[in-house]
């Protein structure tokens, strides 16, 4: 499995676009609110879980309204439940690289 820098998918138009994880868009939005102190970690950590969760409700009212036969865009659909499915493994990767961190830093000797 590769992993393609999210620039890359700017390449691909719209069939790339994928939602911002948590509002955090590109790298000038993050360090411009970095810099007028509002949140910081835990308004971005918030705000990423939230968007997880958004992203999810949407996928699964798209995919019954689909499985009702409220809607027959099966593209959207399939869009949809793929946005969410890589939102979610984008967050148990984050998860686990700041696990990963936290054990390096407790091994770390001083």
């Amino acid at each position: 499995m590769s992993i393609v820098p999210v620039g890359a998918l700017t390449a691909l138009g719209s069939a790339g676009s994928i939602s911002s994880v948590g509002g955090l868009g590109s790298a000038g939005q993050v360090s411009s609110s970095q810099g007028s102190g509002s949140g910081g970690f835990g308004g971005a950590l918030s705000n990423a879980i939230n968007s997880l969760e958004q992203s999810q409700n949407t996928a699964n009212t798209e995919a019954t309204a689909l499985a009702t036969g409220k809607t027959t865009d099966e593209a959207t659909v399939v869009t949809d439940v793929e946005n969410s499915e890589l939102t979610m493994e984008l967050a148990s990767q984050i998860t686990t690289k700041a696990v990963s961190a936290v054990q390096t830093i407790f091994q770390t000797q001083v």
